[in-house]
């Protein structure tokens, strides 16, 4: 399966159990909570070093990313695409193992 039809099931799912569309009721803050959430679980699975773990939070934070850009009105490939032109970019060096960019 493609990205593409990852992100449309993704929307769909979304439209099915009410969080985006018409009559979806998810907001730019209860996503955001969501997000957070599953933030904390990809937490826990990187200290207790859980691949499977890791793998299901961030899968969640990507449809959560997916959700809270249709409910924002931007599509979140637009957002990828922005995220790269400006990465694209960036120069900088890997310090401790974390990409610092340059000033």
């Amino acid at each position: 399966m493609t990205s593409d039809e990852q992100i449309y099931l993704i929307r769909e799912w979304g439209r099915a159990k009410g969080i985006i569309g018409p009559k979806g009721s998810g907001t730019e803050r209860t996503q955001l909570y969501k997000l957070m959430e599953e933030i904390g679980e990809l937490q826990h699975a990187i200290r207790d070093n859980i691949e499977h773990e890791k793998i299901d939070a961030i899968g969640d934070c990507g449809v959560v990313l997916i959700l809270l850009a249709d409910i924002i009105g931007i599509p979140f490939e637009d957002c990828l695409e922005a995220a790269y032109q400006v990465i694209s970019k960036r120069t900088g060096k890997m310090v401790n193992g974390t990409f610092v960019k340059d000033d």
